[in-house]
């Protein structure tokens, strides 16, 4: 960038005008400038942008697609101006296409360095502010331009894996004679290469490479994990394969880590305390993590330069209710030991429920889903709008579902009984129910269910017997989750058994039509396990089936780069580290529509003001509702004002029982599915069918809030919270409106366990996921 352009960015653009020199210079050197000729597409609308976009040339039409196929035009860019605001703030999509109207020259300032040097500067995040809410209130003033940018829900761009630079990622999961591997570069995304080195440290080590120029295999020498790598490190610099020409073409390797325990709860960046804390959880899996440590400190070895990242299979049961992960022992064996239910199989629940919600085009919080992986090893998980409410596999990876090997569920005093009886110590009993049980034990003939439904076809009793018992098991599983979550949308299988045995589906579903499960029989014999999601049920039924590969190498393959990019906003971020944020307590209250307000207050009443809440327009009305429940009830709850669209009632988690309602935990206004109860006013009463939750734990703020603690709308944080002992919230939704005032709110049971009141203040420390 020359001078000319230094001074068109202080002289022109106003973004910029409040940066010292330095400043500005620091922007441009890190930036770069693009090119793009008359009628060139700048941007996609729906495609991520990571990009701050400065005009310095030429002019740039915005539009979208209206209702009848045509384009709505939204307005024009010239130099000077600024776009990609609302997609860095918000880490949605962009919004509209952005054509070069003329041939254009654009500075794009990546968004690290948008982070790190924008928003240090109060009047340029004020600046961004007012520009995105000068242009979407233009916007949504034009009912066509409202129309059609409110019906654009594009969610193809779910496992997209991007980032603002090209990334090179190689994903290891390292077993105890093992090692895989895989190659994801952003730049073909598609191309991915897979590896897998077997019989580490004995005779007989072989590796076998598959990518888009063949495969490569061939038998290595006898060795250790250091010769595995060097192994691994030829194939992918062979000359045939074209993967990589040297090893630091690499950037970033991410790690399967199986046990996040109680203190990894989302992908992080490893460094030696963090590699310490996965040590520290071996005892709660000891045949993996030591192998995944080891595995970590060879590639930090091999590759020392580059970021490290470790992606744990138990992260996503993390928002696991307590009363689906606690077990009915005395509860010092919780809290001093962990004993509870973890739940695994994390990365390939996660994987398939984003990848059906894409197949569907809705986002996966609009869902109630059952996720079957069904291979060797089985589990099922309830996913309630994005978020693991239940999962069959438990402490470790033997509960729930019988699988190859693994008994699952068991009455624990069969295990008392044998050790009686047949005097089997700890470890014969952890052979039995581990190596030598499940399909293996049943039909005492192989642990495949490939081999097992062939001699069941065949007529063999055991073989059937091992088939029926499996399949009754998961339709078991699939019916409590239902119930679990009152209701179902989408039904997933998923893994080897799950993607490649119609038999099995066919029969895990019978008995289900009452559930609104119907399955299309033909549909179900041609999805054969082939590489595309698929859909087997009818297209009557009310519940969608559907067939989807797992990829669970390239969800690591996305942590990882998400998981870079948070760190980096979050250790960049000024307000993080010092800009603390007022936690306020939300006790127990109810939104009504008008129609409400009027049944339970007479016709034509309206709510009467009695004090403002912190948000701006929001008050506590001076009316006040009984709520009735199947067995108690609750008396003088507040009403709060303004009237909403549709009545909702939060309560508290210890308030469900009084009342006999189990509401989910979900943000407000997402009452899909939620309870009902019953509302008596002084003149009347309404029973509503839905709108019963508790709240989950958010923060409220503003546009320039966000840009300034360097996150976005719907992501989920921890938050650290000073006191007489530190605390860590996790799972906290971020919530970014221009109306809103900063404040983070937690429900009174939590505030009550923690021993804090209004006026308590939080800290933003880390980034758990982003929508």
């Amino acid at each position: 960038m020359n001078a000319t352009d230094l001074e068109f960015l202080k002289s022109r653009v106003t973004l910029f005008a409040n940066f010292s020199d330095a400043r500005r210079e620091e922007i441009a050197k890190g930036s770069r400038i693009e090119f793009f000729g008359q009628g060139t597409l700048i941007a996609d609308a729906g495609d991520e942008f990571h990009f701050l976009g400065v005009v310095m040339d030429g002019t740039i039409t915005a539009s979208v697609q209206a209702a009848d196929g045509g384009r709505q035009d939204l307005g024009r860019l010239g130099p000077g101006d600024t776009f990609g605001e609302m997609a860095l703030l918000s880490g949605d999509p962009m919004l509209a296409d952005l054509t070069a109207e003329s041939a254009c020259r654009v500075l794009l300032v990546p968004l690290t360095l948008f982070q790190s040097h924008i928003m240090a500067e109060p009047r340029a995040v004020r600046h961004i502010s007012r520009t995105i809410g000068q242009r979407f209130q233009r916007a949504m003033g034009d009912p066509a331009t409202a129309a059609a940018l409110t019906n654009k829900e594009d969610v193809s761009g779910l496992l997209e894996l991007k980032g603002e630079r090209p990334e090179c990622v190689l994903v290891l999961n390292c077993g105890s004679s093992s090692l895989k591997y895989s190659i994801f570069d952003t730049r073909n995304p598609d191309d991915t290469v897979h590896g897998h080195i077997e019989s580490i440290g004995t005779y007989g080590t072989r590796l076998v490479q598959r990518g888009p120029k063949g495969v490569l295999a061939h038998e290595l020498p006898q060795g250790g994990y250091a010769e595995a790598f060097g192994a691994m490190l030829s194939a992918l610099m062979d000359p045939h394969a074209q993967v990589i020409r040297e090893a630091s073409a690499i950037s970033a390797v991410g790690h399967r880590v199986v046990h996040g325990g109680r203190k990894f709860t989302g992908a992080v960046l490893i460094d030696d305390v963090v590699l310490a804390g996965i040590e520290l959880l071996s005892p709660l899996a000891p045949l993996h993590n030591p192998l995944n440590a080891a595995g970590i400190r060879e590639a930090r070895r091999v590759f020392p330069a580059v970021p490290h990242v470790a992606v744990f299979d138990t992260a996503f049961h993390a928002t696991l209710p307590s009363h689906a992960y606690l077990y009915g022992l005395p509860n010092e064996y919780y809290e001093d030991k962990g004993i509870r239910r973890y739940g695994f199989h994390g990365l390939s629940h996660n994987y398939v429920s984003l990848a059906a919600a894409r197949f569907l085009k809705r986002r996966p919080r609009e869902f109630k889903i059952v996720s079957c992986h069904l291979g060797s090893g089985a589990s099922v998980c309830a996913i309630d709008h994005g978020r693991s409410v239940d999962t069959s596999m438990g402490f470790t990876p033997g509960e729930g579902l019988i699988m190859g090997t693994r008994c699952g569920d068991i009455d624990s005093g069969v295990l008392a009984f044998l050790a009686r009886t047949e005097g089997l110590s700890a470890a014969q009993i952890d052979d039995l129910l581990n190596k030598q049980s499940g399909l293996f034990g049943l039909s005492g003939i192989s642990s495949d269910m490939r081999e097992v439904e062939q001699e069941a076809d065949a007529g063999d009793a055991e073989a059937l017997a091992a088939l029926k018992t499996f399949c009754y098991r998961v339709r078991k599983y699939i019916g409590a989750y239902i119930a679990a979550m009152g209701g179902l949308d989408v039904l997933i299988f998923t893994a080897g058994i799950g993607q490649g045995s119609a038999g099995v589906r066919a029969t895990a579903l019978q008995g289900l039509r009452c559930m609104g499960i119907l399955l299309d029989e033909e549909r179900n014999r041609a999805a054969s396990g082939g590489t595309e999601i698929t859909r087997i049920s009818s297209d009557t039924s009310p519940v969608t089936v559907l067939v989807v590969p797992t990829d669970e190498e390239r969800m690591i393959a996305r942590e990882t780069l998400r998981t870079l990019s948070r760190d980096y906003l979050v250790r960049t971020s000024e307000a993080c580290r010092t800009e603390p944020i007022p936690i306020e307590v939300s006790a127990h209250h109810i939104h009504l529509t008008q129609q409400h307000v009027e049944a339970l207050f007479g016709a034509g009443h309206q709510l009467t003001h009695h004090s403002d809440l912190s948000q701006p327009g929001q008050f506590a009305c001076k009316e006040q509702l009984t709520i009735v429940g199947p067995k108690g009830r609750i008396e003088r709850v507040r009403v709060l004002g303004p009237v909403r669209k549709a009545t909702q009632v939060e309560i508290a988690m210890t308030e469900q029982f009084k009342l006999g309602i189990h509401p989910p935990i979900r943000e407000s206004g997402d009452i899909d599915g939620s309870p009902g109860c019953t509302l008596e006013g002084p003149s009347g009463s309404v029973t509503i069918d839905r709108g019963v939750i508790c709240a989950l734990r958010h923060i409220h703020m503003t546009p320039a809030d966000a840009l300034r603690y360097g996150i976005k709308d719907k992501s989920t944080v921890r938050v650290r919270v000073a006191g007489d002992r530190e605390l860590l919230f996790g799972d906290v939704r971020i919530r970014v409106d221009p109306h809103f005032a900063l404040a983070m709110h937690i429900d009174t049971d939590e505030a009550n366990a923690a021993n804090l009141k209004n006026g308590a203040e939080g800290f933003i420390v880390g980034i758990q996921t982003e929508d």
